[in-house]
């Protein structure tokens, strides 16, 4: 499988790709965007950085690309839209330069409260100038943080550490968690009227585009001083230049810009007041290493073993909860196949319900997993993890999920019900191992069948003969029964059988089958 890097990766990086079985290594840092389109054709996944915009040009052109890895926390260089119309999956390192970012944060609040880069260039001109660089204490201050994610909780913990008083702002967080991270959950306009120093560590979106604005900046406390190295399109740059000037903000500590680099023209860099380092957020060597090391082995493990860690575009979970869900997946997977291939007409409703111990995981991987087996038989392979639930409304299919924790006799279950055009229709499938799964259930009638390889499917009257007639036509085409399952609900009524067999059916002695008055359906499904 392919692998294209097309930014500068570190050789730790390199050799993780290298190393890899089944892995063939592209590296071409600096790519032109013609070569990329040439390039990135024939790759199953594409490894980048900041410097390759992953547009939907270049999707066009990647006929199998499965999973683009992007080394570091930003994704400003990809049209996801794009990406998940694909289906292609998205991971990225959220966690291998989180320490890094932190430390900047805090590197950047210390040399913005006392003045470290001015003294500096101040002191290599040849002056002495202590009395012009009037710094502030930290201790004892307090610290606005806006966002409360992985980096933001490392930066609360810093600032306590340096005797800060810190207050929160997230929306998104449950007061109780900030209690455990020891700082103050406020609203956004208390955290502007208390901070003396103000910190951003939120995406870029719709809601958080310019969240200081003129409004705001008026707002916040007069002599405060404010951070920003998450990332450019926080802050109206321009409105920060005012409010520096006219002495309202006592100074901003900036190292990512709405755009980079940033204009010559730019107000914030002719400021004394402002520092301005051209993105150096995760520009350790640490850093560095550490996320090329952990996209490569992300991508690695994805193409090899089909585990999803890091993902944007998909729920993520870690490898130790996979190993534990994979037979659940697997199971999901099928049960939706087993459906679809059974009842095709007109899907309108799906209605998973989980039960048991299988309750205590996220279900998100389940039914992602169970919506690409139901829409594979129908769409094909553009169908994958990634699309599947997106074409399901496309289709309008509406996907209901319950949960219980009881699950009819079996430790764990899971039921899907497909309501259409085929009236009502459910299977039942449930784990018995630690990877040994069945179908246990179609429609009201108790099975217990593999779901694995071919299946034959019949519906027929519980009559005398008709399995002997099965069993012989099978054997006249040279079709071995593996294993059979055969449930009734009464006597004389009708039954239902589940029949293993080791090789495909041809159509023809399916049609054979269906001639007997006695079988009311026969449909093979593949699994």
């Amino acid at each position: 499988m392919k692998v294209l890097v097309s930014d500068n990766f570190s050789p730790e990086g390199l050799q993780v790709f290298e190393h890899a079985e089944d892995i063939e290594l592209c590296y071409r840092p600096g790519i032109s965007p013609d070569e990329l389109l040439a390039e990135v054709a024939d790759a199953d996944a594409l490894v980048v950085r900041g410097g390759t915009h992953v547009t939907e040009e270049v999707l066009d052109a990647a006929r199998q690309l499965r999973v683009v890895g992007r080394a570091g926390i930003g994704v400003e260089n990809m049209d996801l839209p794009a990406v998940n119309r694909k289906g292609v999956v998205v991971m990225n390192t959220p966690f291998g330069s989180t320490t890094t970012t932190a430390e900047h944060t805090i590197a950047m609040l210390m040399s913005l409260a006392r003045q470290i880069p001015a003294a500096s260039q101040s002191t290599k001109a040849g002056h002495w100038e202590k009395n012009h660089f009037m710094g502030v204490e930290i201790a004892g201050k307090t610290l606005g943080v806006i966002g409360g994610g992985k980096i933001g909780r490392i930066v609360i913990e810093m600032a306590l550490g340096l005797k800060m008083r810190v207050l929160l702002y997230d929306p998104y967080m449950a007061t109780e968690m900030a209690r455990q991270l020891m700082a103050e959950h406020v609203e956004f306009e208390e955290l502007l009227s208390r901070s003396d120093f103000i910190t951003l560590h939120i995406p870029l979106n719709s809601e958080t585009a310019n969240i200081l604005d003129e409004e705001s900046l008026e707002k916040i406390k007069p002599g405060c001083r404010i951070v920003n190295c998450a990332i450019g399109g926080l802050i109206d740059e321009e409105a920060l230049a005012r409010a520096i000037k006219k002495g309202h903000i006592a100074g901003a500590a900036i190292d990512v810009f709405s755009k980079e680099p940033p204009q010559k023209n730019n107000p914030l860099l002719a400021l004394p007041q402002v520092i301005c380092t051209p993105h150096l957020r995760a520009a350790t060597a640490d850093a560095q290493i550490n996320v090329t090391v952990q996209v490569a082995h992300q991508i690695v493990d994805f193409l090899t073993k089909g585990i999803v860690v890091n993902a944007l575009n998909v729920p993520s979970i870690s490898v130790e909860l996979l190993s534990v869900l994979r037979p659940y997946i697997e199971l999901a997977d099928r049960l939706g196949s087993f459906q679809a291939q059974l009842f095709t007409k007109g899907q309108e409703q799906v209605i998973i319900e989980y039960a048991g111990g299988i309750t205590d995981f996220p279900s998100e991987p389940l039914t992602m997993a169970l919506l690409k087996g139901l829409l594979t038989p129908i769409l094909g392979s553009m169908v994958n993890y990634v699309n599947a639930p997106h074409l399901a409304r496309e289709r309008g299919i509406r996907v209901l999920e319950t949960r219980s924790s009881t699950s009819e006799g079996f430790s764990n279950m899971i039921r899907v019900t497909v309501k259409g055009g085929d009236g009502e229709r459910s299977v039942c499938g449930a784990l018995f191992g630690e990877s040994d799964y069945r179908i246990v259930r179609v429609d009201d009638y108790h099975v217990e069948a593999v779901p694995d390889g071919h299946i034959l499917v019949l519906h027929n009257d519980d009559r005398p003969g008709v399995i002997g007639f099965i069993g012989q036509t099978l054997a006249n085409a040279g079709v071995n029964v593996a294993m059979m399952n055969l449930s009734r609900r009464k006597i004389n009524g009708r039954a239902i059988s589940l029949i293993n067999v080791d090789s495909e059916i041809p159509e023809s002695v399916l049609v054979e089958m269906r001639a007997n008055e006695h079988i009311l359906s026969a449909v093979q499904v593949k699994l």
